[in-house]
């Protein structure tokens, strides 16, 4: 009797550990585990070609594997880059090739161009330069990627200009008050995670060449916050605690009034209290959550304040343990496809239900045709906003030329969704005078002129 009431004084206890609800409104395509070893898989980015393929990039053990998920039916490794052997490799892509950084000293920027894809990808670049050899995380926003972690200065943040040569980036400004472990940056906002300190710190990127804090506070409570993503309508922060005291939560910070922001919500998975949280990505009504031990949780964002769960899938029924075993990180694609990475059995792809494709973003109706507005303020000096519309999700280019025709800035190269979009030149760089700015979105070519006066 005894022993009967002690397996039943166990099982309480570990309840919170083994709890788990059937996979739900989340249908698996395919998993591909193809490049395990001792060291386990980490991140993962997707990319859709201008053809309108879509590709998985996926982080190995001992390098970075591209497949071509178009096709459910038939997934297909096109090619595998090596790189140092790293327990944390991350990517982002711009224009047609891909960014690739790891915690491998000497492992510098892997710069990959995707241009022969579906047959093969090819390494053009291994950037590296004085005092900087690795990176933690990669973020990118435009023709700027944001570098954090890793082994320059704190390891804080530092900006790299791809407007020239994408092949070959221009170290611009950085941040070095404390260690990031991961930011988000939209609009020239830096969302910062900063986590051993456990705060999150809003910086001001206009200015590429000198960036300039606005605020920080504490992801109370027990903060330790590793990565953040913003609602659509910037209204509304997501921060995902990695480390800190018990339970890791989402939260959920109203940043209306940045110099006050409030918490306004945590959020953890149906029925489970013990995993860990860990990447979170946000798309229009949609935020896709990497929850480790948890596996894939997809929540329906509409009210940020009250986020709904609505599908998942465990990619690691083992167990629900404080570990940092399982999915490590997430991105979904406009079709709706849902990619995964998990750290010991490698790529998921995924279909959900409950996704609404081309839904548009919070609070935004789809507007009925593309057009590219004027920039505002025009005349500028040096910054300036240029909004456009498309009414489909669709390849997008927005580029700047001189008044000879030269192309002398890349601002968008990439899938876009529908809705309404707005991107923030700098043209600190350039001289006074008369430039064109041309978006090309499918068929539909329009051009604008804009004039800078210093």
């Amino acid at each position: 009797m005894n022993a009967l009431k002690a397996i039943f004084i166990c099982l309480i206890l570990n309840a919170g550990l083994l709890a788990q609800l059937p996979n739900s409104n989340m249908n698996l395509l395919a998993n591909r585990n193809d490049h395990f070893t001792s060291t386990m898989y980490s991140a993962i980015w997707g990319y859709t070609a201008d053809d309108g393929r879509e590709y998985a990039i996926l982080g190995c053990p001992n390098g970075t594997a591209f497949y071509d998920i178009t096709d459910t039916t038939n997934i297909v490794e096109v090619d595998f880059l090596p790189g140092l052997t790293s327990s944390w490799r991350e990517m982002k892509t711009f224009g047609k090739f891909a960014y690739i950084v790891s915690e491998a000293t000497g492992s510098g920027l892997q710069i990959v161009n995707l241009k022969y894809l579906p047959d093969s990808v090819s390494l053009v670049n291994t950037f590296l330069f004085t005092g900087y050899s690795r990176t933690h995380t990669i973020s990118q926003s435009g023709p700027y990627l944001y570098l954090n972690g890793g082994d320059y200065g704190v390891g804080g943040i530092f900006v790299l200009d791809l407007s020239e040569n994408p092949r070959v980036p221009v170290k611009r400004g950085e941040w070095e008050v404390e260690y990031i472990h991961d930011c988000r940056v939209v609009n020239d906002t830096i969302w910062g995670a900063g986590i051993f300190d456990g705060n999150i710190y809003v910086i001001d990127a206009v200015n590429k060449d000198s960036l300039r804090t606005i605020n920080n506070w504490l992801n109370i409570p027990e903060p330790g916050p590793h990565n953040t993503a913003l609602s659509s309508d910037r209204k509304h922060l997501f921060v995902t605690d990695e480390i800190g005291g018990d339970p890791r939560l989402l939260k959920v910070w109203d940043v209306q009034d940045i110099m006050n922001p409030v918490q306004v919500a945590t959020w953890q998975p149906t029925g489970i209290t013990t995993s860990v949280v860990h990447n979170i990505e946000t798309y229009g009504n949609y935020a896709v959550v990497a929850h480790y031990t948890a596996g894939v949780r997809l929540l329906n964002i509409t009210n940020p304040v009250i986020p709904v769960e609505i599908a998942w899938y465990d990619t690691y029924p083992a167990d629900n343990s404080f570990n940092y075993n399982g999915c490590w990180g997430v991105y979904m694609f406009p079709s709706g496809k849902i990619i995964a990475s998990d750290r010991q059995t490698g790529l998921y792809v995924f279909k959900s239900n409950q996704v609404f494709v081309g839904g548009g973003n919070n609070n935004q109706s789809v507007p009925e045709q593309f057009k590219l507005s004027q920039n505002y303020p025009n005349p500028f000096n040096p910054v300036t906003r240029i909004s456009y519309s498309v009414p489909k999700n669709v390849y997008v280019t927005l580029k700047v030329y001189n008044i000879l025709g030269k192309e002398v800035a890349t601002l968008i190269d990439r899938f876009e969704t529908a809705g309404e979009h707005s991107f923030t030149y700098d043209a600190a760089n350039m001289p006074s005078g008369a430039y064109f700015c041309t978006l090309k979105a499918g068929d539909y070519t329009e051009t604008k002129k804009m004039v800078l006066v210093k």
